[in-house]
């Protein structure tokens, strides 16, 4: 296959890249920068879409970036960053006479609310409650192709928890406190921890991005995957293993209170609530987890 990738040089992008390109497909990045192998999302929107049999949006600014102070120019690039480049790749497919079988869009669990108990599914009914949660209504909605375009173009949105990996995503920020033994739950500790290995991720893009069968009547609704392990993990259960698996103590809990001081509070819920996220449909699909739960996972990412 020839596969488009929007924001193709991040860690996801670079994880999916590396087992397309295994896998013998052709990849194309769209970046804000030219250069091999890549195209801009200027020329996306002035040339329109080029030649490809699927294609995939990972591009959007960084929720947790420790650099940017939670204010409305960052919400502000929240947004964009997301609903822009969605649309602008919607769009190049809706207008091309040659589009891809395969539009894959990976967003996130923020749709579903916060809750100890509650379970979701891919079937589960839900409606923006907070700021993150509008932002997946409104970032899946830039996605959705018009009729007449999802009568030749499969439609898929992921949406994923928190990226686990050696190279980047949440592990990266969290590892150098563990190491110097000063990793804690966050808040209470009790909250759902919904996260999947950024191999699962790439592998669950990949599986999406294959032909549908010619007994698949074409949908014009997406079809929706939990990007998450099957493994239900709180807080509590993560910080721990990874403090066992480091050999390092994990004492020092940083209280909600703090977080909601250095993230601003509506970023801060992202680590001090969770939920619980089964991927039903995505097992259901038949995909097979590497790492279906967190010890090996963790293992495997920091080399024990």
């Amino acid at each position: 296959m020839r596969v488009l990738i929007g924001g193709g040089s991040g860690f996801v992008g670079r994880e999916l890249t590396r087992l397309l390109r295994d896998k013998g497909h052709e990849v194309t990045l769209i970046s804000r920068q030219p250069g091999p192998g890549r195209i801009t999302w200027k020329e996306l929107e002035s040339r329109g879409l080029p030649p490809c049999d699927g294609a995939v949006n990972l591009a959007g600014e960084n929720v947790l970036n420790p650099l940017r102070w939670w204010n409305e120019s960052y919400k502000k690039d929240l947004f964009s960053s997301r609903i822009d480049t969605t649309k602008a790749l919607s769009e190049a497919i809706a207008a091309s006479s040659s589009p891809p079988h395969s539009w894959v869009l990976v967003s996130g669990v923020a749709c579903y609310k916060p809750s100890l108990t509650a379970e979701y599914t891919e079937d589960s009914e839900w409606t923006p409650f907070d700021l993150l949660s509008q932002l997946v209504k409104e970032w899946e909605a830039a996605a959705f192709l018009p009729e007449n375009a999802a009568k030749t173009t499969k439609q898929v949105v992921i949406r994923a928890g928190a990226v686990l990996g050696r190279d980047g995503g949440a592990m990266k920020q969290m590892l150098l406190p563990f190491w110097l033994g000063l990793g804690g739950t966050l808040g209470s500790g009790s909250q759902p921890f919904p996260w999947i290995h950024v191999s699962d991720l790439a592998g669950i893009i990949a599986r999406s991005l294959e032909p549908p069968a010619n007994t698949e009547a074409p949908n014009p609704s997406p079809q929706v995957y939990n990007g998450v392990a099957p493994a239900i993990t709180t807080n509590h259960e993560f910080t721990k293993d990874l403090g066992r698996i480091l050999r390092r103590p994990t004492i020092l809990p940083v209280p909600e209170f703090v977080l909601s001081a250095m993230l601003g509070s509506e970023r801060a819920v992202i680590l001090t609530q969770g939920q619980k996220v089964i991927p039903l449909k995505t097992l259901e699909s038949g995909y097979q987890f590497k790492y279906p739960d967190l010890t090996l996972a963790l293992k495997q990412i920091v080399g024990s």
